[in-house]
């Protein structure tokens, strides 16, 4: 008899854990959004793709030479957050940022500001570099750089 209750009880305990447990768990349509796949074709060098990804605008950046070498020329020691510019990207040619600024959530403009190549936020006047880091302004902390992968030499897989 004891034995007989006992298993009952845990499987009535199990039962009760897994309806709270499944009703926090995301939903299907928040899981499909974790991850997304951008075809890199269709940007030419020199614009940035604006793509929406867990609701915000994720900015993929095809940068030409001219701006990579300027990156990369930057002192670390001039930087508000010292970060490299290889340490930011996996193929130089591709920067790949969340373009939400730091300071309080706006949306930087891509390709304007004081530094080329570069974004600024409208709305306080941080700038960004052509590598999201942040060089004026009252932002405190580069932009964020998501979880991303290339698959094939013209797809990535943010997320």
């Amino acid at each position: 008899m004891l034995t007989v209750g006992g298993v009952a009880g845990l499987y009535s305990l199990k039962s009760h854990a897994m309806h709270y447990i499944l009703f926090v768990s995301p939903s299907r349509d928040i899981l499909a959004e974790t991850q997304m796949e951008v075809k890199l074709g269709g940007i030419s060098e020199g614009r940035v793709a604006i793509v929406k990804w867990r609701g915000k605008p994720v900015f993929i950046y095809h940068r030409t030479q001219s701006i990579i070498e300027q990156e990369r020329a930057v002192v670390l020691s001039e930087l508000r957050d010292p970060e490299t510019d290889e340490n930011r990207v996996k193929r130089p040619e591709w920067l790949i940022v969340v373009g939400v600024c730091t300071h309080l959530g706006c949306i930087p403009i891509p390709n304007a500001g004081i530094i080329p190549g570069g974004f600024l936020c409208p709305c306080h006047g941080s700038h960004f570099d052509a590598a999201g880091r942040i060089r004026k302004g009252p932002a405190p902390t580069n932009l964020e750089v998501p979880k991303y992968k290339f698959i094939k030499d013209d797809s990535v897989i943010i997320g």
